[in-house]
Parts: C-alpha cells; structure tokens; sequence
C-alpha cells in the first residue's frame, strides 16, 4: 500500500496544532473546490486527497495512529477489525475484492459548520455537496434537499404623515414564470430605516422547503416642516418681537393636522425651545406610545415700518431698550 504523507498534502509540520490543520484544510479546499474547476479531473483527485488527509489528521484518534504507525496504519484498523474491534466513532468500512479497508469519514452538516462557520461564502458548496446531491464518494446523484427560500429586500417610499399614520403598499415581484403582486401593510410609527415583513413572500423554497420573507426597507422622504429625529418631531414657530419681548402665545401645529397653543414667556430669546409633550411619532403596535414635538422659536422681524412704527422704535432706542 503506498504511503501518504497527509502532513505534506496540507501543507503543514508534524507538530502542527488542531486549528492549524483546519486552517490549512479550509484553505485548500476552497482553492481546489470542484465548483471552481469544473472538467478538471486533476483538481478533482486534488480535492480528494485534501479531503482525506483532513479526515485522518483531524480526528485526534486516527492522527495518533498516524503518527505512531505511519503507513500501517491502516493495516492496524484492519487487524482492530479482524480481532472483533471497532472502528473510530464516524467511520465505516467496505469489503471489496481485497483485504478490509476504511473509507471517508462520514461529513454532516453539524460538522461542516464546525470547519466553515456558518458564513462561509462557500456555504451553498456544504448544501450541496454533502447535503444529499452529490455522495460522500463523489459518485451518484439524489434529489434536492429541502432548503428555505431566500429573504428579499424592496425598498419602499413613505411620506412623513404615511409613516405617522400607517400605510398600504402594492408590491409587483417578480417570480418563475409569472409575476405577481402583494399588499403589505406598514404599520403606524415606522422609522427611517426600518424593515416590515411580509412573511413568506419571499424566494420559493427548494425541495418542498418554506419560502422566505419579503422584507420592505423603509425610507421616509423629507417634510417641508417637520424633522423626525428618532421618535420626536422638530419643526420651528415664529411670532412677532412684540411677543418674544412682552409674552403672549402663538399657534403650533401638528402632523396630526391639530393646532396647539404654546404660551411664550416674556423676554423669550431667539433659539427657545418648547417642548409639547405626546405629539410625537407613534411606537410600531403601541400607538398610545407617542414621542414628543419640539418648537424652536423664531422671532419675526417687520417687512415694513409704519412712521408711528418707527417712531416708537426710536424712542425705544433712546431709552437704552434693545429691540429685537
């Protein structure tokens, strides 16, 4: 039997560490992927000889073996075998013509994730080729197994007051063969940003699998007056100097379409800001949850100025006063 330096295949020193090997493993079983080489038959049998090296050095029990035993190794699960013992958790062996051999090491999904994490870019590779379409030996073909359908992501528009109050989309997707068109109803209180499901909606699953979810990724479009900055709203008043010197109030209004009266102290400065409590973006599902309204203070200036007008401001002047 020819011996196989495995240590050598992945390119590693005998001393080399667990996570060294898997490194090593993972490494060159992407760059020599069947995927990636199709008709290569030499990539092929490289792929096959990385696999194997793999499975004997990174099983602690057999690499030990290995180590011990060099190319006897084998020959010593052949004789664990004759004797009535058994072999390594994972393994099974053939009969063939010959004298007892072992074979791969069976490869789960479990196992795979272990090597490759579950988001490794070659991920539809593990559903593949050791999900059931192709066989451990690399021989025969089975059906497809069942995998859920990809989520999708569409954008969707909304104004300030559709997000405030809730709203209804028509969707056209595009699917196998035909097109077809969904509502989806977005919720009242929707930020910038968020996503709404629609579940199921999705790509169609594969083998009998669930489809996925269609998710809308919401923006809002900007307001003429209002700003919503998480779940607060921020819009700006004016009033007259006259108000912002001796006080009075002034009219606010809402998204809801209401207008409240906001009272100004005296001697209020430019830049004030009020805030006017539970007039606010709704929380998604709590719509007794409200942010608040904030109103920054302008202070209007005249256009014009009457000659009474402008007398009065002259006298102001020479009292010493600072009108605005």
């Amino acid at each position: 039997m020819e011996f196989k330096d495995y240590y050598k295949t992945l390119g590693v020193d005998k001393g080399a560490s667990p996570a060294e090997v898997k490194r090593a493993f993972r490494k060159l079983a992407r760059e020599s992927h069947p995927d990636l080489h199709a008709g290569d038959a030499a990539a092929e049998g490289r792929f096959k000889e990385i696999n194997e090296a793999y499975e004997v050095l990174g099983n602690p029990e057999t690499r030990k073996k290995y180590d011990e035993l060099g190319a006897n190794w084998r020959m010593y699960e052949q004789a664990a075998r004759d004797g009535g013992g058994t072999a390594p958790a994972g393994w099974s062996v053939h009969a063939g013509g010959g004298p007892w051999q072992t074979s791969y090491q069976t490869v789960d999904a479990d196992r795979m994730r272990d090597l490759f994490g579950s988001e490794d870019p070659f991920s539809d590779f593990f559903h593949t080729f050791f999900g059931g379409r192709v066989s451990s030996r690399g021989s025969g073909r089975s059906a497809p197994r069942e995998r859920r359908g990809r989520d999708v992501e569409h954008p969707v528009d909304l104004t300030l007051e559709e997000a405030f109050t809730g709203a209804s989309r028509r969707i056209r997707l595009a699917g196998s063969g035909a097109n077809r068109t969904i509502d989806v109803r977005i919720p009242a209180g929707v930020r910038d940003g968020s996503k709404v499901r629609a579940a199921g909606e999705g790509g169609s699953g594969q083998g009998g699998g669930q489809a996925g979810d269609l998710f809308l990724v919401v923006r809002i479009l900007p307001h003429a007056r209002f700003e919503l900055r998480g779940q607060d709203f921020h819009t700006r008043v004016s009033v007259p100097v006259t108000t912002a010197v001796l006080g009075g109030e002034t009219a606010v209004p809402t998204l809801s379409g209401t207008t409240l009266r906001l009272k100004i102290p005296a001697q209020t400065p430019v830049g004030q800001v009020f805030r006017l409590k539970g007039h606010g973006m709704p929380t998604p599902g709590r719509p007794e949850e409200r942010g608040d309204l904030y109103a920054k203070l302008d202070v209007q200036l005249p256009a014009t100025l009457s000659d009474e007008e402008r007398a009065h401001y002259e006298a102001l002047r020479s009292l010493g006063g600072r009108p605005s």
